[in-house]
């Protein structure tokens, strides 16, 4: 978890960082030492090493590395190393000689001191080095791959933000659209004072339910749909008396399966709307299963082909929802001909 207050941060990493170098000192004395029972000498000894280890370390984890390495100039870095490898290990020999000095004891002639010699001296200093430089390099590549991460998930939250906006922008051009063909059909029963204007307006109530209250959850009963789907057939039937032939057929349904919100409400319309009557009757022909937890719809209905090619606003939202909602789960297929116009749809769930 992320911590908000950099006061505490720089107390952690200070505890950190100063138990990492008491256990540096530590490993000193034991290799050292080991064999040895000049403990004094040996403690005293150690921590001559320390300040040139600190400061190449340092020197590598936030110069070097982040100001060369991450930033892939090689030569530089390399170099650099070379030069810092060698001013240090000049230091280090000055360190070890000026304790050899400094701590030596003319008396003392039965105790060795140390069990190391010079060379495995600096060797166990570059060990620690190069042990805190892996250190670095692992951290980092750790805190860049949280970083990545969260950028990615920020963008992906991003992007599904905009996708559940172009989704309610879709819904509501087709609200308003589908709203207003049907008030149209009801002005012209009411015109006309036909006995089926009280039933039409009741189905239209139902239909003005579904729209405004249950059309904003992501996704509804397949049988729901249906019924709607049905309501609004019936209200067309009216409409047209008996110049319209529907033949609505529904195979394997079941009270589990959902989909989204007037996803095939349009297609209907879009049959309704543009469908041409040949010889005195607009044949629609609707197919709705579900077989291989797929769902399969076809609708076809009698039509001319036009040159105009723009079937309303209807089926172009609809094919933006379904890229949305459904990539790569969902075919869409229209097929027109001279006298039909033909939609398939298919939809993995």
């Amino acid at each position: 978890m992320k911590n908000s207050n950099p006061f505490v941060s720089l107390i952690l990493k200070t505890v950190l960082h100063t138990f990492f170098w008491i256990g540096v000192y530590f490993f000193y004395t034991y290799f050292l030492g080991y064999g040895s029972n000049n403990i004094k000498y040996v403690n005293a000894f150690s921590g001559f090493l320390m300040p040139t280890t600190i400061f190449v370390c340092y020197f590598f984890l936030y110069y070097l590395i982040p100001n060369y390495l991450h930033k892939k100039k090689y030569f530089y870095f390399i170099l650099y190393s070379i030069y810092a490898f060698i001013i240090s290990t000049c230091f280090l020999i000055l360190s070890i000689l000026y304790g050899f000095v400094l701590l030596e004891n003319p008396d003392s002639d039965s105790v060795i001191p140390l069990t190391k010699s010079l060379t495995f001296i600096i060797l166990g200093v570059y060990i620690v080095v190069l042990f805190v430089i892996v250190i670095g390099l692992v951290v980092h590549n750790y805190l860049s791959q949280v970083k990545t991460d969260d950028l990615k998930s920020k963008f992906l939250e991003t992007q599904l933000q905009l996708k559940k906006q172009e989704l309610r922008f879709l819904k509501m051009q087709i609200h308003p659209h589908f709203l207003f063909n049907s008030l149209n059909t009801i002005y012209g029963f009411a015109l006309t004072k036909k006995d089926e204007a009280p039933e039409m307006i009741l189905k239209l109530s139902n239909l003005l339910d579904y729209i405004l209250y249950k059309v904003e959850k992501p996704k509804g009963l397949l049988i729901e749909e249906v019924n709607h789907l049905e309501d609004y057939i019936s209200l067309e039937k009216m409409r047209f008396h008996d110049t319209l032939k529907v033949n609505f057929n529904k195979a394997k349904l079941n009270d589990y399966h959902q989909i989204p919100p007037m996803l095939l409400i349009p297609f209907v319309e879009n049959s309704f709307k543009h469908g041409v009557i040949i010889d005195g009757v607009l044949n629609v022909d609707i197919q709705l299963k579900i077989e291989n937890n797929c769902l399969f719809f076809e609708i076809q209905n009698s039509s001319k082909r036009k040159e105009e090619k723009n079937k309303g606003i209807g089926l172009s939202n609809i094919r933006k929802r379904l890229e949305m909602l459904y990539p790569d789960k969902h075919e869409l297929e229209i097929i027109e001909n001279n006298d039909t116009f033909k939609v398939y749809l298919k939809i993995e769930f």
